[in-house]
């Protein structure tokens, strides 16, 4: 039997003393406690370079059988925001108006959301993630590559990209629009892929504010066993 395992090479890894792991969990809390999300966004442009870094940092993320099940679209094109955003806008009509039970929507009025959308535009750049169920085989027979895990590894690139955005100093939103099938019309995606999250970009405008609300305490999320 042809042996098929991945050639494998040495990990690059710095192991370090437990005082700065401490230091270094206790600098990365305090900076992801300052992060928020953002519906009102200032529209000056952001670095491409800046996005472009920080989607490839999600692609780092581990997925099942390494099959890297995700496409990221990048938007920044007026007219195509615009076309996102009076979709949005049509099915989100749909959700407030009917979709939605009481309960959601007496969940969600402390936030003060609606079915209008006007970040989808004035946010410089959209950035929706695709997840993919299958790809192409390669070799033009039409067959697929099956994908695993799909969703927890998108899932998980998600989580890495809005890290690295708030890293990078920019403020995001995750918008799940839904049912979000206009999307990949607007973006002319294949039929393997569909979308899974549509997330603004960009400086909070200057009279922007956000809920005052408390995140559980680690007692409330954590189950410890010895």
């Amino acid at each position: 039997m042809k042996d098929s395992q991945a050639p494998h090479i040495p990990i690059v890894f710095e192991r370090l003393s437990e005082e700065e792991m401490l230091k270094r969990s206790k600098v990365a809390l305090e900076r992801m406690r300052g992060r928020r999300s953002v519906r009102h966004f200032d529209s000056a442009p952001v670095p491409l370079e800046v996005l472009k870094r920080c989607i490839e940092a999600a692609g780092t993320a581990p997925s099942g059988a390494h099959k890297q099940p995700w496409t990221f679209c990048l938007v920044t094109n007026s007219e195509v925001k615009r076309s996102i955003r009076e979709a949005a806008e049509k099915e989100e009509y749909e959700n407030y108006h009917g979709r939605m039970s009481e309960r959601w929507l007496e969940d969600l009025k402390p936030f003060d959301t609606n079915h209008l959308k006007p970040h989808l535009e004035e946010a410089p750049a959209l950035i929706v993630i695709f997840r993919q169920s299958w790809t192409p085989v390669e070799d033009g027979s039409g067959g697929k590559q099956q994908h695993y895990y799909v969703q927890e590894s998108v899932g998980i690139a998600a989580g890495m990209l809005l890290n690295a955005l708030h890293e990078s100093g920019l403020a995001t939103l995750t918008h799940t629009p839904s049912p979000m099938g206009f999307l990949s019309e607007i973006l002319g995606r294949p039929s393997n892929e569909h979308a899974y999250l549509l997330i603004p970009v960009g400086y909070p405008a200057s009279n922007c504010s956000v809920p005052d609300i408390e995140r559980k305490n680690l007692e409330e999320i954590m189950v410890e066993i010895h």
